[in-house]
């Protein structure tokens, strides 16, 4: 087990209709969806996890939904497509909110830089529930982010940058992502 300890922290993501809308590259949203967004807004209230963890000498800030938030997704796509394009943004939009509650200045340099898995930190984090994947690139939780506690810089510090459109310049407004979750994992 990882030499680390804990705090939970209390982040108060709120609804941010403009990052939704940037997010999912859409003008507007209908009434009837909306309601469904903000029903699972307040659900995911309950399903979130925010803690500042301290691995050596470093600390970072773990921001998180749970696997109910991955099945709210899931079975969205089952039942629209559509208004589950727009889900899967709301709990990416989620996520960021909760971690610019914590840490406005990710929202001002516009990215929360991520840290180089060691050892300590990937033990720590399989300990608290939300581990990496098989090669230590993301975390197995689709909707989440780890970064610096506090925030020390963007994608200048970042572990992927060299692999981040944004961090290496070939980020040419393309409209183009990857849902969090479903990244090739070559093995």
């Amino acid at each position: 087990m990882a030499e680390y300890t804990s705090e939970n922290l209390d982040a108060k993501p709120y609804f941010d209709i403009e990052l939704l809308l940037q997010l999912s590259q859409e003008t507007r949203i209908d009434g009837e969806l909306m309601d469904k967004m903000a029903a699972l807004w307040e659900k995911w209230l309950g399903h979130l996890t925010v803690k500042k963890i301290k691995v050596g000498k470093i600390q970072y800030l773990a921001v998180w939904l749970d696997e109910e938030a991955e099945k709210d997704t899931d079975g969205a796509w089952d039942a629209s497509p559509s208004d589950a394009y727009m889900i899967t943004n709301l709990a990416q939009a989620f996520i960021m909110s909760s971690v610019y509650s914590i840490l406005p200045d990710v929202e001002t340099a516009g990215c929360a830089p991520a840290p180089k898995p060691t050892d300590g930190l990937v033990a720590a984090m399989e300990d608290l529930g939300c581990p990496y994947n098989s090669n230590a690139s993301a975390l197995s939780r689709r909707y989440a982010v780890l970064t610096f506690y506090p925030f020390k810089g963007a994608c200048d510090i970042c572990y992927l940058q060299p692999d981040c459109p944004k961090g290496n310049g070939q980020d040419q407004g393309s409209g183009s992502f990857t849902i969090p979750g479903f990244e090739s994992d070559p093995q």
